[in-house]
Protein backbone atom coordinates (compact mmCIF):
# COMPACT_ATOMS: atom_id res chain seq x y z
CA UNK A 1 0.00 0.00 0.00
CA UNK A 2 1.23 4.06 -0.55
CA UNK A 3 1.23 3.95 3.27
CA UNK A 4 3.46 1.92 3.63
CA UNK A 5 6.46 4.13 2.10
CA UNK A 6 5.74 7.02 3.39
CA UNK A 7 5.17 8.72 7.22
CA UNK A 8 1.78 10.53 5.73
CA UNK A 9 3.22 13.81 6.65
CA UNK A 10 2.17 15.14 3.26
CA UNK A 11 -1.22 14.95 4.28
CA UNK A 12 -0.86 17.22 7.41
CA UNK A 13 -1.20 21.07 7.01
CA UNK A 14 2.16 22.02 8.58
CA UNK A 15 2.02 24.16 12.26
CA UNK A 16 -1.61 24.16 12.58
CA UNK A 17 -0.86 24.40 16.45
CA UNK A 18 1.93 26.53 16.60
CA UNK A 19 0.02 29.56 17.24
CA UNK A 20 -1.72 28.37 20.07
CA UNK A 21 -0.02 28.58 23.61
CA UNK A 22 1.33 26.04 25.96
CA UNK A 23 -0.67 26.82 28.53
CA UNK A 24 -3.84 26.63 26.44
CA UNK A 25 -2.52 22.71 25.17
CA UNK A 26 -2.11 22.06 29.34
CA UNK A 27 -5.97 23.92 30.28
CA UNK A 28 -7.95 21.75 27.28
CA UNK A 29 -5.63 18.68 28.56
CA UNK A 30 -6.97 19.29 31.88
CA UNK A 31 -10.33 19.41 30.79
CA UNK A 32 -9.89 15.89 28.51
CA UNK A 33 -8.60 13.87 31.50
CA UNK A 34 -11.39 14.46 33.44
CA UNK A 35 -14.41 12.45 31.73
CA UNK A 36 -11.68 9.89 31.16
CA UNK A 37 -11.12 9.73 34.70
CA UNK A 38 -14.78 8.86 35.32
CA UNK A 39 -14.74 6.58 32.84
CA UNK A 40 -12.08 4.18 33.75
CA UNK A 41 -13.36 4.51 37.76
CA UNK A 42 -17.04 3.84 36.54
CA UNK A 43 -15.59 0.71 34.12
CA UNK A 44 -13.20 -0.74 37.56
CA UNK A 45 -16.07 -0.41 40.22
CA UNK A 46 -16.26 -3.81 40.90
CA UNK A 47 -12.51 -5.05 40.13
CA UNK A 48 -11.82 -4.91 43.90
CA UNK A 49 -15.31 -6.67 44.80
CA UNK A 50 -15.28 -9.08 42.06
CA UNK A 51 -14.70 -12.04 44.83
CA UNK A 52 -18.48 -11.19 46.49
CA UNK A 53 -20.06 -12.40 43.40
CA UNK A 54 -18.83 -15.96 44.04
CA UNK A 55 -21.36 -16.72 46.35
CA UNK A 56 -24.18 -14.79 45.55
CA UNK A 57 -26.76 -16.02 48.23
CA UNK A 58 -25.22 -12.88 50.08
CA UNK A 59 -25.99 -10.35 47.59
CA UNK A 60 -29.90 -8.91 47.54
CA UNK A 61 -28.90 -8.57 43.76
CA UNK A 62 -28.09 -12.07 43.26
CA UNK A 63 -25.27 -12.19 40.61
CA UNK A 64 -22.64 -14.86 40.48
CA UNK A 65 -19.18 -14.50 39.03
CA UNK A 66 -20.47 -15.90 35.78
CA UNK A 67 -23.39 -13.28 35.76
CA UNK A 68 -20.72 -10.75 36.70
CA UNK A 69 -18.24 -12.00 33.94
CA UNK A 70 -20.87 -11.29 31.77
CA UNK A 71 -22.20 -7.73 32.67
CA UNK A 72 -17.89 -7.04 32.67
CA UNK A 73 -18.25 -8.23 29.02
CA UNK A 74 -21.16 -6.03 27.81
CA UNK A 75 -18.88 -2.71 27.53
CA UNK A 76 -17.06 -4.61 24.26
CA UNK A 77 -20.34 -5.95 22.91
CA UNK A 78 -21.52 -3.04 20.80
CA UNK A 79 -17.82 -1.76 20.00
CA UNK A 80 -17.27 -4.95 18.54
CA UNK A 81 -20.54 -4.94 16.32
CA UNK A 82 -19.16 -2.60 14.44
CA UNK A 83 -20.03 0.92 16.57
CA UNK A 84 -16.61 1.47 17.18
CA UNK A 85 -15.51 1.78 13.19
CA UNK A 86 -18.97 3.38 12.42
CA UNK A 87 -18.47 6.10 14.97
CA UNK A 88 -14.79 6.44 14.07
CA UNK A 89 -15.79 7.43 10.80
CA UNK A 90 -17.95 9.65 12.10
CA UNK A 91 -15.41 11.42 14.16
CA UNK A 92 -13.41 11.73 10.90
CA UNK A 93 -16.32 13.43 8.66
CA UNK A 94 -18.05 15.38 11.68
CA UNK A 95 -15.29 16.11 14.06
CA UNK A 96 -14.79 15.40 17.92
CA UNK A 97 -16.97 17.93 18.67
CA UNK A 98 -19.88 17.04 17.40
CA UNK A 99 -19.56 13.54 17.77
CA UNK A 100 -17.21 13.50 21.16
CA UNK A 101 -20.37 15.06 22.80
CA UNK A 102 -22.38 12.78 21.91
CA UNK A 103 -20.66 10.18 23.07
CA UNK A 104 -19.94 11.42 26.41
CA UNK A 105 -23.72 11.96 26.44
CA UNK A 106 -23.93 8.09 25.92
CA UNK A 107 -21.28 7.60 28.35
CA UNK A 108 -23.30 9.32 31.15
CA UNK A 109 -26.85 7.83 29.76
CA UNK A 110 -25.08 3.87 30.52
CA UNK A 111 -23.63 4.61 33.65
CA UNK A 112 -27.21 5.87 34.34
CA UNK A 113 -29.20 2.51 33.50
CA UNK A 114 -26.23 0.28 35.01
CA UNK A 115 -27.11 2.55 38.34
CA UNK A 116 -30.91 1.78 37.92
CA UNK A 117 -30.56 -1.74 37.46
CA UNK A 118 -28.46 -2.19 40.15
CA UNK A 119 -31.06 -0.63 42.79
CA UNK A 120 -34.40 -1.69 40.58
CA UNK A 121 -34.98 -4.94 43.20
CA UNK A 122 -36.06 -6.64 39.48
CA UNK A 123 -35.26 -10.35 39.29
CA UNK A 124 -31.47 -11.01 39.12
CA UNK A 125 -31.94 -12.04 35.41
CA UNK A 126 -33.82 -8.73 34.82
CA UNK A 127 -31.60 -6.25 36.84
CA UNK A 128 -28.25 -8.30 34.81
CA UNK A 129 -30.14 -7.70 31.02
CA UNK A 130 -30.66 -3.91 32.22
CA UNK A 131 -27.04 -3.56 33.78
CA UNK A 132 -25.53 -5.44 30.23
CA UNK A 133 -27.76 -3.27 28.09
CA UNK A 134 -26.35 0.51 30.05
CA UNK A 135 -23.00 -1.23 30.07
CA UNK A 136 -23.16 -1.54 26.15
CA UNK A 137 -24.00 2.47 25.95
CA UNK A 138 -21.17 2.86 28.69
CA UNK A 139 -18.78 1.08 26.71
CA UNK A 140 -19.63 2.18 23.24
CA UNK A 141 -19.71 6.17 24.40
CA UNK A 142 -16.30 5.48 26.65
CA UNK A 143 -14.15 3.95 23.87
CA UNK A 144 -15.64 6.60 21.30
CA UNK A 145 -14.99 9.54 23.67
CA UNK A 146 -11.45 7.71 24.21
CA UNK A 147 -10.95 7.50 20.32
CA UNK A 148 -12.09 11.88 20.72
CA UNK A 149 -9.44 12.39 23.74
CA UNK A 150 -6.64 10.62 21.77
CA UNK A 151 -7.22 12.63 18.49
CA UNK A 152 -7.36 16.03 19.93
CA UNK A 153 -4.09 15.51 22.27
CA UNK A 154 -2.30 14.39 18.54
CA UNK A 155 -4.23 17.51 17.50
CA UNK A 156 -3.53 19.93 20.22
CA UNK A 157 0.02 18.25 21.21
CA UNK A 158 1.29 17.80 17.39
CA UNK A 159 4.83 18.96 17.15
CA UNK A 160 4.92 19.38 20.76
CA UNK A 161 5.53 16.69 23.71
CA UNK A 162 2.73 14.18 22.29
CA UNK A 163 3.54 11.06 24.19
CA UNK A 164 4.42 13.10 26.81
CA UNK A 165 0.74 14.57 27.01
CA UNK A 166 -0.82 10.74 25.92
CA UNK A 167 0.91 9.67 28.90
CA UNK A 168 -0.10 12.30 31.37
CA UNK A 169 -4.04 11.62 30.06
CA UNK A 170 -3.30 7.58 30.73
CA UNK A 171 -2.00 8.25 33.92
CA UNK A 172 -4.28 10.29 34.89
CA UNK A 173 -7.32 8.23 33.95
CA UNK A 174 -5.86 5.23 35.33
CA UNK A 175 -6.25 6.93 38.88
CA UNK A 176 -9.57 6.33 38.38
CA UNK A 177 -8.56 2.71 38.23
CA UNK A 178 -6.93 3.49 41.18
CA UNK A 179 -9.90 5.34 43.25
CA UNK A 180 -12.25 2.57 41.91
CA UNK A 181 -9.80 0.08 43.54
CA UNK A 182 -9.56 1.91 46.90
CA UNK A 183 -13.04 3.78 47.34
CA UNK A 184 -15.23 0.56 46.40
CA UNK A 185 -14.39 -1.77 49.25
CA UNK A 186 -14.76 1.11 51.07
CA UNK A 187 -18.43 1.89 49.89
CA UNK A 188 -19.41 -1.44 49.85
CA UNK A 189 -18.06 -2.60 53.90
CA UNK A 190 -17.54 -5.94 54.77
CA UNK A 191 -20.16 -7.57 56.03
CA UNK A 192 -20.19 -10.20 59.39
CA UNK A 193 -19.74 -13.61 57.26
CA UNK A 194 -23.83 -14.75 56.73
CA UNK A 195 -24.99 -11.36 56.55
CA UNK A 196 -26.45 -10.13 53.08
CA UNK A 197 -25.22 -7.34 50.74
CA UNK A 198 -28.73 -5.09 49.99
CA UNK A 199 -28.78 -3.70 46.89
CA UNK A 200 -27.78 -0.05 47.96
CA UNK A 201 -24.79 -1.23 49.64
CA UNK A 202 -23.78 -2.84 46.38
CA UNK A 203 -24.75 0.20 43.74
CA UNK A 204 -22.58 2.62 46.00
CA UNK A 205 -19.77 2.75 43.74
CA UNK A 206 -21.91 3.21 40.95
CA UNK A 207 -23.67 6.31 42.83
CA UNK A 208 -19.58 8.06 42.96
CA UNK A 209 -18.72 7.18 39.29
CA UNK A 210 -21.71 8.47 37.83
CA UNK A 211 -21.24 11.79 39.78
CA UNK A 212 -17.81 11.93 38.18
CA UNK A 213 -19.12 11.57 34.90
CA UNK A 214 -21.77 14.44 34.97
CA UNK A 215 -18.57 16.24 36.33
CA UNK A 216 -16.87 15.25 33.44
CA UNK A 217 -19.10 16.15 30.87
CA UNK A 218 -19.42 19.56 32.26
CA UNK A 219 -15.37 19.89 31.53
CA UNK A 220 -16.07 18.55 27.98
CA UNK A 221 -17.58 20.79 27.15
CA UNK A 222 -15.46 23.67 27.98
CA UNK A 223 -13.07 21.93 25.51
CA UNK A 224 -15.52 21.85 22.78
CA UNK A 225 -15.41 25.68 23.82
CA UNK A 226 -11.86 26.09 23.46
CA UNK A 227 -11.56 23.58 20.50
CA UNK A 228 -13.53 25.59 18.46
CA UNK A 229 -11.82 29.27 19.20
CA UNK A 230 -8.74 26.85 18.43
CA UNK A 231 -9.82 26.17 14.88
CA UNK A 232 -10.83 29.77 14.88
CA UNK A 233 -7.47 30.95 15.16
CA UNK A 234 -5.89 28.80 12.90
CA UNK A 235 -8.49 29.34 10.34
CA UNK A 236 -9.85 26.19 9.93
CA UNK A 237 -13.02 27.22 11.22
CA UNK A 238 -15.09 26.59 8.06
CA UNK A 239 -17.63 23.69 7.84
CA UNK A 240 -16.95 20.51 7.19
CA UNK A 241 -18.64 20.46 3.98
CA UNK A 242 -15.58 22.72 3.05
CA UNK A 243 -12.97 20.20 3.56
CA UNK A 244 -10.23 19.75 0.15
CA UNK A 245 -10.79 16.73 -1.95
CA UNK A 246 -7.35 15.47 -1.15
CA UNK A 247 -8.71 15.25 2.83
CA UNK A 248 -12.13 14.26 2.26
CA UNK A 249 -13.15 11.13 3.82
CA UNK A 250 -13.53 7.78 1.70
CA UNK A 251 -14.60 4.33 2.87
CA UNK A 252 -11.88 3.32 0.85
CA UNK A 253 -9.65 4.88 3.76
CA UNK A 254 -10.94 2.06 6.26
CA UNK A 255 -8.98 -0.40 3.53
CA UNK A 256 -6.15 1.61 3.21
CA UNK A 257 -6.17 1.80 7.09
CA UNK A 258 -6.18 -2.27 7.44
CA UNK A 259 -3.94 -3.18 4.86
CA UNK A 260 -1.36 -1.07 6.58
CA UNK A 261 0.98 -4.22 8.15
CA UNK A 262 2.00 -1.62 10.89
CA UNK A 263 -1.32 -0.98 12.09
CA UNK A 264 -1.91 -4.21 12.07
CA UNK A 265 0.68 -5.53 14.12
CA UNK A 266 0.01 -2.47 16.61
CA UNK A 267 -3.72 -3.26 16.49
CA UNK A 268 -3.12 -7.21 17.38
CA UNK A 269 -0.32 -6.01 20.26
CA UNK A 270 -3.17 -3.95 21.64
CA UNK A 271 -5.70 -6.86 21.95
CA UNK A 272 -3.31 -8.93 23.30
CA UNK A 273 -1.56 -6.77 25.59
CA UNK A 274 -4.54 -5.04 27.28
CA UNK A 275 -6.49 -8.25 27.70
CA UNK A 276 -3.44 -9.45 29.74
CA UNK A 277 -4.08 -6.32 32.08
CA UNK A 278 -7.82 -4.95 31.60
CA UNK A 279 -9.85 -8.42 31.77
CA UNK A 280 -7.26 -9.58 34.21
CA UNK A 281 -7.84 -6.28 36.99
CA UNK A 282 -11.39 -7.44 36.56
CA UNK A 283 -10.88 -10.64 38.68
CA UNK A 284 -8.01 -9.36 40.14
CA UNK A 285 -8.69 -9.74 43.69
CA UNK A 286 -10.01 -13.31 43.04
CA UNK A 287 -7.03 -14.39 41.69
CA UNK A 288 -4.35 -12.85 44.71
CA UNK A 289 -6.48 -13.73 47.57
CA UNK A 290 -6.22 -17.67 47.36
CA UNK A 291 -2.76 -17.55 45.87
CA UNK A 292 -0.82 -15.54 47.54
CA UNK A 293 -2.73 -16.24 51.16
CA UNK A 294 -4.37 -12.34 51.32
CA UNK A 295 -7.17 -11.16 52.62
CA UNK A 296 -9.41 -8.58 50.86
CA UNK A 297 -7.76 -5.08 51.76
CA UNK A 298 -4.22 -6.63 51.19
CA UNK A 299 -5.33 -8.07 47.90
CA UNK A 300 -6.87 -4.29 47.09
CA UNK A 301 -3.81 -2.55 47.99
CA UNK A 302 -1.97 -4.95 46.08
CA UNK A 303 -4.14 -4.61 43.20
CA UNK A 304 -3.84 -0.89 43.05
CA UNK A 305 -0.20 -0.96 42.49
CA UNK A 306 -1.08 -1.43 38.77
CA UNK A 307 -2.80 2.15 38.49
CA UNK A 308 -0.31 3.36 40.74
CA UNK A 309 2.90 2.20 38.82
CA UNK A 310 1.58 3.75 35.34
CA UNK A 311 0.41 7.12 37.24
CA UNK A 312 4.41 6.87 37.76
CA UNK A 313 6.03 5.77 35.06
CA UNK A 314 3.47 6.37 31.84
CA UNK A 315 4.71 9.99 31.59
CA UNK A 316 8.09 9.31 32.00
CA UNK A 317 8.46 6.87 29.40
CA UNK A 318 5.72 8.85 27.71
CA UNK A 319 8.72 11.54 27.41
CA UNK A 320 11.68 9.08 27.09
CA UNK A 321 9.67 8.32 23.93
CA UNK A 322 9.42 11.64 22.61
CA UNK A 323 13.33 12.22 23.47
CA UNK A 324 15.11 9.21 22.25
CA UNK A 325 12.69 7.37 20.44
CA UNK A 326 13.00 3.29 20.29
CA UNK A 327 9.31 3.51 20.63
CA UNK A 328 9.01 -0.39 19.24
CA UNK A 329 11.69 -1.46 21.89
CA UNK A 330 9.53 -0.21 24.55
CA UNK A 331 6.56 -2.32 23.32
CA UNK A 332 8.61 -5.64 23.43
CA UNK A 333 10.04 -4.81 26.61
CA UNK A 334 6.38 -4.07 28.34
CA UNK A 335 5.23 -7.01 26.47
CA UNK A 336 7.86 -9.21 28.07
CA UNK A 337 7.29 -7.53 31.41
CA UNK A 338 3.47 -8.53 31.52
CA UNK A 339 4.01 -11.89 30.88
CA UNK A 340 6.62 -12.52 32.96
CA UNK A 341 3.82 -11.14 35.79
CA UNK A 342 1.51 -14.00 34.74
CA UNK A 343 3.66 -16.77 34.95
CA UNK A 344 4.77 -16.07 38.75
CA UNK A 345 1.06 -15.54 39.45
CA UNK A 346 0.62 -18.92 37.56
CA UNK A 347 3.45 -21.08 39.10
CA UNK A 348 5.10 -18.79 42.39
CA UNK A 349 5.38 -21.12 45.44
CA UNK A 350 1.89 -21.16 46.88
CA UNK A 351 0.81 -18.20 49.58
CA UNK A 352 3.74 -16.21 49.62
CA UNK A 353 3.09 -12.77 49.61
CA UNK A 354 6.29 -11.34 47.53
CA UNK A 355 5.33 -13.33 44.43
CA UNK A 356 2.24 -10.89 44.00
CA UNK A 357 3.95 -7.62 44.88
CA UNK A 358 6.54 -8.64 42.55
CA UNK A 359 4.16 -10.10 39.97
CA UNK A 360 1.93 -6.93 39.99
CA UNK A 361 5.27 -4.13 40.26
CA UNK A 362 6.36 -6.00 36.81
CA UNK A 363 2.53 -5.70 35.27
CA UNK A 364 2.31 -1.92 36.58
CA UNK A 365 5.46 -1.05 34.56
CA UNK A 366 4.80 -3.10 31.47
CA UNK A 367 1.38 -1.21 31.53
CA UNK A 368 3.17 2.12 31.55
CA UNK A 369 5.89 1.26 28.78
CA UNK A 370 3.74 -0.12 26.33
CA UNK A 371 0.83 2.48 25.96
CA UNK A 372 3.83 5.59 26.24
CA UNK A 373 4.89 4.02 22.76
CA UNK A 374 2.10 2.35 20.85
CA UNK A 375 -0.50 4.99 21.04
CA UNK A 376 1.87 7.95 19.34
CA UNK A 377 3.17 5.75 16.80
CA UNK A 378 -0.47 5.38 14.94
CA UNK A 379 -0.43 9.12 13.84
CA UNK A 380 3.14 8.13 12.34
CA UNK A 381 1.71 5.79 9.83
CA UNK A 382 -1.86 6.80 9.16
CA UNK A 383 -2.66 10.72 7.86
CA UNK A 384 -4.84 12.87 10.02
CA UNK A 385 -7.98 12.96 8.06
CA UNK A 386 -8.16 9.06 9.21
CA UNK A 387 -6.80 9.25 12.56
CA UNK A 388 -10.46 9.14 14.35
CA UNK A 389 -11.04 6.02 12.31
CA UNK A 390 -7.55 4.32 12.66
CA UNK A 391 -7.82 4.25 16.47
CA UNK A 392 -11.54 3.38 16.18
CA UNK A 393 -10.32 0.51 14.33
CA UNK A 394 -7.45 -0.65 17.21
CA UNK A 395 -10.38 -0.23 19.47
CA UNK A 396 -12.45 -2.25 18.12
CA UNK A 397 -9.91 -5.05 17.63
CA UNK A 398 -9.54 -4.36 21.44
CA UNK A 399 -12.56 -5.24 22.41
CA UNK A 400 -13.31 -8.44 20.53
CA UNK A 401 -10.46 -9.77 23.09
CA UNK A 402 -12.13 -7.65 25.81
CA UNK A 403 -15.85 -9.06 25.12
CA UNK A 404 -14.97 -12.60 25.64
CA UNK A 405 -12.11 -12.97 28.23
CA UNK A 406 -14.12 -11.77 30.93
CA UNK A 407 -16.86 -14.32 30.26
CA UNK A 408 -14.58 -17.02 29.47
CA UNK A 409 -12.88 -16.14 32.96
CA UNK A 410 -15.49 -16.06 34.56
CA UNK A 411 -16.89 -19.09 34.14
CA UNK A 412 -13.85 -20.59 35.33
CA UNK A 413 -14.81 -19.35 38.26
CA UNK A 414 -17.99 -20.43 38.62
CA UNK A 415 -17.18 -23.89 37.48
CA UNK A 416 -14.32 -24.90 39.46
CA UNK A 417 -15.55 -23.14 42.43
CA UNK A 418 -18.85 -25.26 43.40
CA UNK A 419 -18.14 -24.80 47.62
CA UNK A 420 -18.14 -21.32 48.77
CA UNK A 421 -14.78 -20.84 50.89
CA UNK A 422 -13.35 -24.04 49.42
CA UNK A 423 -9.77 -22.51 49.27
CA UNK A 424 -8.01 -25.46 46.87
CA UNK A 425 -10.70 -24.99 44.83
CA UNK A 426 -10.37 -21.12 44.75
CA UNK A 427 -6.71 -21.79 44.02
CA UNK A 428 -7.40 -23.73 40.86
CA UNK A 429 -9.42 -21.63 39.23
CA UNK A 430 -7.10 -18.63 40.04
CA UNK A 431 -4.17 -20.93 38.21
CA UNK A 432 -6.43 -21.37 35.35
CA UNK A 433 -7.12 -18.37 34.96
CA UNK A 434 -3.53 -17.36 34.16
CA UNK A 435 -3.41 -19.95 31.98
CA UNK A 436 -5.67 -17.99 29.72
CA UNK A 437 -3.44 -14.29 30.43
CA UNK A 438 0.15 -16.35 29.97
CA UNK A 439 -1.19 -17.40 26.29
CA UNK A 440 -2.30 -13.68 25.38
CA UNK A 441 1.02 -12.47 26.82
CA UNK A 442 2.88 -14.95 24.61
CA UNK A 443 0.79 -13.72 21.62
CA UNK A 444 2.22 -9.97 22.63
CA UNK A 445 5.13 -10.35 22.93
CA UNK A 446 5.02 -12.24 19.48
CA UNK A 447 3.68 -9.23 17.70
CA UNK A 448 5.94 -6.81 19.46
CA UNK A 449 9.05 -8.94 17.80
CA UNK A 450 7.03 -8.59 14.19
CA UNK A 451 7.04 -5.11 14.57
CA UNK A 452 10.48 -4.17 15.89
CA UNK A 453 11.40 -6.37 12.73
CA UNK A 454 8.73 -4.23 10.20
CA UNK A 455 9.84 -1.21 11.55
CA UNK A 456 13.95 -1.84 10.72
CA UNK A 457 12.71 -2.70 7.39
CA UNK A 458 11.14 0.43 7.37
CA UNK A 459 13.31 3.37 8.67
CA UNK A 460 11.43 5.87 5.93
CA UNK A 461 8.47 5.08 8.44
CA UNK A 462 10.77 6.72 11.42
CA UNK A 463 8.35 4.51 14.07
CA UNK A 464 11.81 4.55 16.72
CA UNK A 465 12.46 8.02 16.05
CA UNK A 466 12.26 10.72 18.70
CA UNK A 467 8.82 12.61 18.34
CA UNK A 468 10.28 15.63 19.40
CA UNK A 469 12.03 17.68 16.57
CA UNK A 470 15.02 20.19 17.84
CA UNK A 471 13.00 22.70 15.97
CA UNK A 472 10.09 21.88 17.46
CA UNK A 473 11.51 23.23 21.09
CA UNK A 474 11.78 27.03 19.80
CA UNK A 475 7.67 26.73 19.02
CA UNK A 476 6.64 25.66 22.07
Amino acid sequence: MARDTNTGKADRPAGRNMAISSTACWIALACLVVPMFASYFFDDMFSTLSHIFQNPDLLQLGWDSADYGFYAGGYSFLCVCGGLVVCGILLDVFGVRIVGSVFVGLMILGAAAVFFALVSGLAPDTSLTIAYIGCMIFGLGSEIAGVAVTRSIAKWFKGRNVALAMGLQLSIARLGTAAAFILAPVLVAGKPEGEIYTLAETARPAVAGLAMLLAGGVLWGIFVAMDARFDADAGIAASRGKVSEADRFRFSDIVKVLGNPRFLMIAFLCVFFYCCIISFKKFGTSIVIPRFGMDVDSAKWMITMIPFFTVIFTPLFGALVDKVGKATVWMLTGAGLVLAAHLIMAFAPQGTAFYGYLAISLLGTGYSLVPSAMWPTVPKIIPDRNLGTAYSLVYWIQNMGMLLVPVFVGRIFRDTITEAGNMAQEIEAAVSAEFIFIGLGLAAVAVAVLLIMSSRRHPELEIDMPNRKPKDVQTS
